[in-house]
This record gives C-alpha cells, structure tokens and sequence, in this order.
C-alpha cells in the first residue's frame, strides 16, 4: 500500500468509511457496484482527475452551535486512503500528550493523564482556541503538510481537498487581522470541515509545531493537548503567566488566537474544566451543562418510545453509550437520579 491508488490501499479505505454505516443509503449504493466504484476512483487518483463533490451542511448543538460538513460517501473513501498513506510518518513525530484522533489515545486517556497532572502540580493553564477550524489557514497547514517526506507525491490530492473546503465554514469565521496584513487578508482561504476525517488528522498537524513549541522552547513538563484544548501545568503561577504571553504571541504565527480571557492561571483545586468534566486532583464531575442536554435528551428518547418512532434496542444503546461515557466521573448519584 505505498501507492494511494493501490487495490488494497482503496478497498481497506472503503471498509474504514463504511464501518458502522452500510445502513445509509448513499454507502449501500457505493456497496452495490463496488469493484466498479473503487476502479473509477483508481483510476482518478492515478491520473491526478478525481474531482471532490459537494458538502451536506446541517447545525448540531453540543452544546454550542457547530456547523457540520458531510463529504460525499466517495470523497470519505478518498480521505482514508489518503490518511492510510501519510498519517504514519506525521504520527512519528506528534508528542506523546497528544490525544484527540490517534490510535491507542482518546478522551478516557486524556482525562486520566489531564488528572495525574492535577495531582503533580499546584496550577493549571488552559488554552483554547477561538473558532479553531474555521480559522485553520490553508496556505500555513499546507506548508506544514509539504515538509514531510511521505506526504510530497500526494500534495495535489491535499490540495484539492482544502480547496473544496475552503468556503465552508467562511460564515463561521470572525476576522481577525495580523500584523502585517492588508485589506485582502480577508480573502486568505481558510477553515477545515467539521465532520471530515482529513480535517481532525490535519488539526493535529496544525497545531503539532505548537506542541513541540511547548514542551521544547518553554520547557512544560506537564502539557497535554486535545483538539485545540491545551492545559499547561506548573508549580509556579508567575511561570504560568510568562508561558501564557508567549502563547499567545505563538499562536499568532500560525494565524489563530487564544480565548485570552479564559486562558488565565488558576489552582488545580478550583476544578479544571475539560471535556465536558470538572477534574479535581481527586475526584471528577460531569459539566453541569451536559447533564441537562442529557437530561433534554432523555425526555426526547421517551416520547419516541413512547410513540413507537424508536425502538428498544436503539433506546437503550444510546441510554447505554451516555452511561459509559459518564461513568468515567463520579457520576453515580447524577446517573441514579436520571435513570431510577
């Protein structure tokens, strides 16, 4: 699978994409006629022709308002077949704290490392990026892409795929303007679509420079990142603050900005807030917030049961799912008042 139009590479491509989804109609069509749709895309890849479709846009809440964008079925092959391709030599070199979309990390992890920090450490610094994908610079993530050796023979398919991004999330997106700019900064293509796997291994890319930033130039002996969520812990909260203007002024390099507001020293033992917990050195409670989405949801899951639109087997997989996530918090009297 050295090649991205291999037989192989397309075909563990196509099981990637489908895993968990060949119930949807426009992946049991692809499955229909699927040696001829893998040899079409062969044959684009191979002659640098394959032509991205269009995105299907729809508004979640989560609790914030995220517009997420679906790549055509065919377009999610191409993405896995491009990440089957490049992914191992960007992983190489991705610190160890890194935790969002990588095998073997995840949220679970994040939180149990987040939390044996809480434990070391006296203060915390948290780091979050405003508008995250929508302000991903194509031109900056290109560069960064360009420099790895394994990812050069694919850079038009790269290409072609921000490109087909590019206006998005353009509604999304709040001006902000950098030294140096001019009027036409503006028109800089910009943002990743929420929704597409090249998007969540391109974030990591993005912001990898700034990891590496972390723990090389300032010398952070605990800091990890998810997302665009980081949290740098120290003994000293006056080295916490000297770490916060060098973030920041960091983060202009690659065109994005800190919620400086929020990114403020505090004591571990107020509490950490980060995906979706409050971790204490001891202990962690679920977000107040997300137990009443739950809560609204669960009374929306009931009167589709109720009206016989769900069935029991899908109610109580997703009651299921909700308690596995939680039970990772001391969340027991939460789950036994909501679900008694």
């Amino acid at each position: 699978m050295n090649q991205l139009h291999d037989w192989d590479n397309l075909l563990l491509a196509y099981r990637k994409a489908s895993k968990g989804k060949r119930g949807h109609p426009d992946v049991a069509e692809f499955e229909y006629r699927l040696e001829a749709h893998l040899l079409q895309l062969q044959r684009e890849l191979q002659d640098q022709s394959y032509q991205p479709g269009e995105y299907h846009s729809f508004y979640i809440h989560d609790p914030k308002i995220r517009l997420i964008s679906a790549a055509p079925f065919r377009d999610r092959v191409v993405h896995h077949a491009l990440c089957n391709i490049i992914e191992p030599a960007f992983e190489r070199s991705f610190i160890e704290d890194s935790y969002a979309n990588r095998i073997g990390k995840g949220t679970h992890k994040a939180l149990d490392r987040a939390q044996g920090f809480a434990r070391r450490f006296k203060y915390v610094l948290i780091c979050d990026v405003r508008q995250f994908f929508p302000s991903i610079d194509h031109q900056i993530l290109f560069d960064i892409l360009k420099r790895k050796q394994a990812a050069r023979q694919h850079l038009w398919l790269i290409r072609k795929i921000l490109d087909s991004g590019a206006s998005v999330l353009r509604d999304e997106y709040d001006m902000v303007y950098f030294e140096g700019d001019d009027l036409y900064a503006i028109q800089r293509p910009r943002g990743l679509p929420i929704g597409n796997l090249t998007s969540q291994f391109w974030a990591n890319c993005y912001l990898d420079p700034f990891d590496h930033f972390v723990k090389r130039n300032l010398r952070c002996k605990g800091y990890l990142r998810y997302v665009d969520d980081s949290l740098l812990f120290s003994n000293d909260k006056g080295q916490l603050n000297e770490w916060r203007e060098k973030a920041i002024e960091r983060s202009y390099d690659y065109r994005i900005t800190l919620h400086e507001n929020k990114c403020q020293p505090r004591p571990v033992s107020e509490g950490i807030p980060f995906l979706g917990f409050i971790l204490y050195p001891d202990h962690r409670l679920l977000k107040r917030q997300k137990g009443i989405a739950f809560q609204r949801k669960l009374k929306y899951l009931r009167l589709q049961r109720q009206l016989g639109v769900l069935k029991r087997a899908q109610f109580n997989a997703s009651i299921q799912g909700w308690v596995n996530h939680v039970s990772w918090g001391n969340t027991w009297r939460l789950r036994y008042a909501l679900l008694n």
